[in-house]
């Protein structure tokens, strides 16, 4: 049968449409040995142009009360995205809050973003800092909103990444920028990675590949930082009480709980809060789901990167590796003999693991560093 012919527009259309599938394609790469594809974002597709529009305003100090902090401050790429050694992030005149920072490296698989989970993608997580009276300490969006329309370098770039200008500009359009930035940051390719799906069995020392057995077996580390056969984000996007922060408050739980379900905090309110009162932050998932089986807990984080991101846990409490592995062993409490909390997530219990199997273990954790980031380890050792 023959085709019959198609008309100049329709023709055009089809021509248009294979330019843009063509750039596409080239602004999304092949994902590091080990990961799967970056999520697709159809309302927020990326281009080089704004993923180096959401570089500027990453790093843009401006966007702070003070104009010291910007989301580099405490998304350091130099400190693998985190802004270790802290404990807890450091905002506007150094005031700290109550969470660690955790790394943007990977962020992109996670179905929620925060340790509590509170939002839903980065273009909304990317809202909230600005505001936050700990970080960067704005009363409201309005003077990014005035930097960008004003500024002549990003009222080129918003008009050529959105086609929009001045009061067209809005938190939407800057937030789609950062996160476009944030997709990009990936990093896989790690002495696991080619050991384990590339078949390079002296990729990982003896001591690693032990600590891979205790891991995957007696150590059931794996059952929420997944491995998959053709990929591991080593975490499963699920949030999980292990007796970090909550232990030391669990007899006031049930007051604590009961006033905020009680006060019924706004979304915005609940953002503050956290940050502000370290006692409302160890009630972790419950401010945001306000379900009692979520007290304390918190979001598994990606192992990737492990090793140069210290120190550990929603709060930062847990300064080494081996602090963090001895807390398993324990049964989810830091110093053995101390009390388990009432609210613990039923996988974790004792593991009696020796103290060579400890060694073996954190062994193969620092086997997890990706190498543009393998500097950042041999630093700090």
């Amino acid at each position: 049968m023959n085709a019959k012919p198609i008309g100049w527009l329709a023709a055009a259309s089809l021509l248009f449409a294979t330019a843009d599938l063509c750039a596409a394609q080239k602004t999304a790469k092949r994902p590091p040995l080990g990961l799967p594809p970056v999520p697709a974002m159809a309302e927020n597709p990326q281009t080089p142009e704004k993923i180096a529009l959401g570089k500027k305003l990453f790093e843009d100090k401006r966007f702070s009360s003070t104009g010291e902090v910007s989301c580099s401050t405490c998304h350091e790429p130099a400190k693998a995205f985190t802004d270790s050694p802290l404990k807890t992030s450091e905002g506007i005149r150094k005031l700290t809050g109550t969470r660690n920072a955790p790394t943007v490296i990977n962020a992109v698989y996670f179905e929620k973003q925060f340790w509590d989970g509170r939002s839903p993608s980065l273009e909304d997580q990317a809202l909230h800092p600005p505001v936050n009276p700990v970080e960067m300490g704005l009363k409201d969006h309005e003077p990014i909103l005035a930097i960008v329309r004003e500024d002549p370098d990003y009222a080129r770039a918003f008009k050529q990444v959105f086609d929009k200008n001045g009061k067209e500009i809005t938190m939407t359009e800057v937030t789609k920028a950062i996160a476009a930035f944030e997709r990009t940051v990936v990093a896989g390719n790690s002495p696991f990675d080619r050991y384990y799906f590339k078949g390079d069995k002296n990729a990982l020392t003896p001591a690693q590949q032990r600590g891979l057995q205790i891991f995957v077996d007696e150590g059931r580390c794996v059952s929420c930082h997944v491995i998959e056969q053709t990929q591991a984000l080593f975490m499963d996007n699920r949030f999980h009480n292990i007796g970090v922060g909550i232990n030391a408050i669990q007899q006031d739980v049930p007051d604590l709980a009961g006033a905020f379900l009680k006060a019924k905090a706004t979304a915005s309110e609940v953002d503050v809060k956290v940050l502000t009162d370290k006692r409302t932050s160890e009630l972790g998932r419950l401010v945001v789901t306000r379900r009692f089986d979520d007290i304390g807990s918190f979001k598994t984080p990606t192992l990737r990167n492990i090793a140069v991101t210290a120190p550990y846990m929603h709060d930062g409490s847990l300064k080494t590796l081996r602090d963090v592995v001895v807390h398993y062993n324990n049964g989810g409490v830091t110093k053995e003999g101390d009390p388990v909390n009432d609210f613990l997530s039923g996988g974790i219990r004792p593991l009696h693991l020796t103290d060579p199997q400890i060694d073996d273990l954190v062994a193969f954790l620092e086997a997890l560093t990706s190498p543009e980031y393998a500097h950042l380890q041999k630093a700090s050792k």
